[in-house]
């Protein structure tokens, strides 16, 4: 039953401007604010629902966790999660700037459970982060009686895109959180997510019985990512190149199947590689020892389909490489988003062929989830494969985002001018949309190429198409090559693929002209592969390293190193990377200096201090402070 207006909880009285810098300084050790980030926090406080849809690295979780601490009406803020470990390294950020937090969730124990509890209890907890079954699952109904006692809040959604029907990652489980509209009325709702189209973001709103919200969407672009296609030749080969652009350095490989990730973590250790698998099929407790030991360092490249990656948080993954096409363009932002968090520059890669697409729809059929969004949602993924314009502005206008300039410059093989425009492109087009014609428009892509590459397949036997004239017009073409240049041909409406089971190509009116010579078309041919040494460009932020003492930074990373893996934390949890730049840039030997760090606040700098100047101190040839 919808909810009247007036059921909403009263507005905080406006907060000081100077508390909420006061508290970001404190806590988080910043001086300023991300974009949408106070726009965020500002509905919040004041009793709006909200919808805010910020990039990964965009610092979504500030946003409900600051207005838990300047709010002086008391109650706990609710936050939704799917992400047990992500729980985990909030909360221990959180404790470790010091703010009490807590999670319930199946992962923790009996005596950390009676604690949150207790907290809970006594009115000291002041962010609760907890599953959608535990809202809504077995025992659900009692757990939210529990929660109506605390008093909650406002309830913050996060990975929201997972309500929608519409989206990339559907669970019906969150659906049933419009639940707690009817159960808390006068809680703020808000939904957190760092991918949404238009349409998702509608739904989001429908589906929460969300009360006239503000809705904040940031800007999709992540200008420090360099992005790259290329079609998939030797994959091991291609592989192997990108990690030697990235020698030391963390990533993310993404395969399409467990068995890929099995036998590709495999040959990545025999090479030398210091990497592990991650899948669905591993024991949970395999899975959750190889996730610990990629964000504690000890790890560097993780192997893994999509079952890894949401909530992963570690700032410096310079290359993530996707060794198969993912589903949508909303998978590849969200996991190519994973790289540098930091805002240095990172690369991300696309290894694909046109079987993927062919393999994605055969899964969705069997598994009964082929609808006509998860067709639109693969079309979008192959023509974005297949495209030829610049990256950056693919994916923004994606998102239905205007892009602000016609190209990135220098952050994509586009733009950096890596494709190679094939010679004759008019007459190879002819050629290649007379087969189709030829075949009566009645035959998919596989069968398109054999007959071009003059193969006599069984079918192509008992159809007679090795009469046809356009048999073997391209044997000298390799297979992965044709395949491009069918993709590129259908990204640029030349010829179209039928949606259902069995896909067809048929020339559209464009591509009626095109074969007449009527029509211009572009194509672009595999590029020469990439050198072993990445090129020199300008991270998003140019003066990043600027008076850095590289030395410095090191011993700091291992500081922090050791520091983590004694507490049983990520690194990061400790300090972000921009963290321990700006130390090695300040250089600070004392405790008022130390706070002019950025990300380091009052409760860090009382704690870690000592530490850290302790290590500057001996950099620069001093004996210890004094116990």
């Amino acid at each position: 039953m919808p909810i009247p207006p007036e059921a909403a909880r009263p507005a905080t009285p406006p907060v000081d401007e100077s508390i909420l810098l006061a508290t970001l300084e404190r806590y988080w050790g910043y001086r300023q604010f991300r974009p949408l980030q106070r726009e965020a926090i500002g509905a919040n406080l004041q009793g709006r629902d909200s919808v805010v849809v910020l990039p990964t690295g965009g610092g979504k979780s500030l946003c409900f966790q600051m207005p838990a601490l300047v709010d002086p009406s008391g109650g706990v803020g609710l936050v939704v999660s799917p992400l047990v470990s992500l729980m985990k390294d909030q909360v221990d950020g959180l404790v470790a700037s010091g703010v009490t937090a807590g999670a319930l969730n199946a992962s923790i124990t009996p005596e950390e459970r009676r604690r949150v509890y207790a907290d809970l209890d006594a009115g000291r907890c002041r962010l609760l982060y907890v599953t959608p079954e535990r809202l809504v699952g077995e025992g659900g109904e009692g757990f939210r009686a529990r929660l109506r006692t605390w008093g909650v809040r406002f309830v913050a959604v996060d990975e929201a895109h997972c309500i929608s029907q519409w989206g990339h990652e559907f669970r019906p489980e969150y659906r049933q959180l419009a639940q707690l509209r009817e159960d808390f009325p006068g809680a703020g709702l808000h939904a957190f997510t760092a991918t949404a189209t238009r349409r998702v973001r509608e739904d989001i709103v429908a589906q929460l019985a969300l009360r006239d919200p503000e809705v904040l969407v940031g800007s999709f672009d992540r200008p420090n990512l360099v992005y790259r296609v290329r079609t998939r030749t030797g994959l091991r080969d291609q592989i192997r190149r990108v990690l030697g652009r990235h020698a030391g350095e963390a990533g993310i490989v993404y395969c399409l199947s467990r068995r890929e990730v099995e036998s590709l973590a495999e040959w990545l250790e025999q090479q030398g590689h210091r990497a592990r698998p991650y899948h669905a099929g591993l024991a949970d407790e395999t899975r959750r020892r190889h996730q610990e030991e990629f964000l504690q360092e000890r790890v560097d490249v993780m192997v893994a389909t999509v079952a890894f990656g949401m909530g992963i948080d570690r700032s410096n993954i310079r290359f993530v490489i996707h060794a198969g096409s993912p589903r949508s363009l909303e998978h590849y932002q969200q996991e190519s988003g994973r790289a540098g968090r930091d805002g240095l520059e990172a690369e991300c890669i696309l290894f694909y062929s046109g079987a993927d697409f062919a393999r994605w729809r055969q899964m969705l059929e069997q598994s009964g989830e082929l609808t006509d969004t998860a067709r639109r949602l693969l079309t979008g993924m192959s023509r974005y494969a297949a495209g030829t314009r610049c990256r950056h502005r693919t994916l923004v206008e994606y998102f239905d985002q205007p892009y602000g300039r016609d190209a990135c410059g220098d952050a994509c093989d586009w733009c950096l001018r890596e494709l190679e425009r094939v010679d004759d492109e008019r007459v190879l087009c002819q050629k290649i949309l007379s087969a189709v014609a030829r075949l009566g428009q009645r035959w998919g892509v596989g069968h398109v190429i054999d007959v071009l590459r003059g193969r006599a397949t069984d079918a192509v036997t008992r159809a007679r198409h090795q009469a046809l004239s356009t048999f073997g017009l391209l044997a000298d073409v390799p297979v992965a090559e044709l395949r491009g240049y069918l993709d590129q041909l259908t990204e640029q409406e030349v010829l179209l693929r039928t949606a259902g089971p069995y896909p067809v190509l048929h020339l559209t009116d464009r591509g009626v002209a095109a074969l007449k010579g009527q029509a211009d078309v572009e194509l672009y041919r595999q590029p020469r592969p990439l050198p072993g040494q990445r090129k020199s460009r300008p991270a998003i932020d140019p003066g990043a390293w600027d008076g850095v003492d590289r030395e410095l930074f090191e011993a700091l990373r291992q500081c922090r190193l050791e520091v983590a893996r004694a507490r049983g934390v990520p690194p990061y949890v400790v300090f972000h990377d921009n963290t321990l730049r700006d130390l090695a840039r300040r250089r600070p030997t004392t405790p008022e200096e130390l706070l002019q760090v950025y990300g380091i606040g009052a409760r860090k700098a009382e704690d870690l201090g000592p530490i850290v100047l302790d290590v500057i101190r001996e950099h620069r040839g001093e004996p210890p402070d004094p116990v």
